[in-house]
């Protein structure tokens, strides 16, 4: 299930051509130091096609499942190559969305 669910992102959703490994390594090691992540939390990094009209048209997604709490989905409306520690602090400061 997770490989169909990461095949689906990859080839769905990303842009064409792939995402470097080594940005998306890059992000997911930032986004664990900026939150002071413990090594037991799982951080993984994709890209995606923003539907909203106010998006640039990538937006970075950050998930975050930590033992015992809630898994959060930090948004950055920018590709990967432009996430930096400011953009993650922001997104961290943004409201989760409602669910349901």
């Amino acid at each position: 299930m997770r490989a169909a669910i990461s095949g689906f992102l990859r080839q769905g959703f990303a842009k064409s051509g792939g995402l470097s490994r080594a940005e998306l390594a890059r992000v997911r090691d930032l986004a664990v130091a900026v939150l002071g992540l413990a090594d037991e939390a799982v951080v993984k990094v994709n890209e995606i096609n923003c539907m909203d009209p106010a998006c640039p048209g990538q937006e970075t997604v950050i998930l975050i499942m930590a033992p015992g709490k809630r898994t959060r989905a930090l948004k950055i409306r920018a590709p990967v190559e432009n996430v930096d520690a400011a953009a993650i602090t922001k997104a961290v400061a943004m409201p989760d969305e409602p669910e349901g």
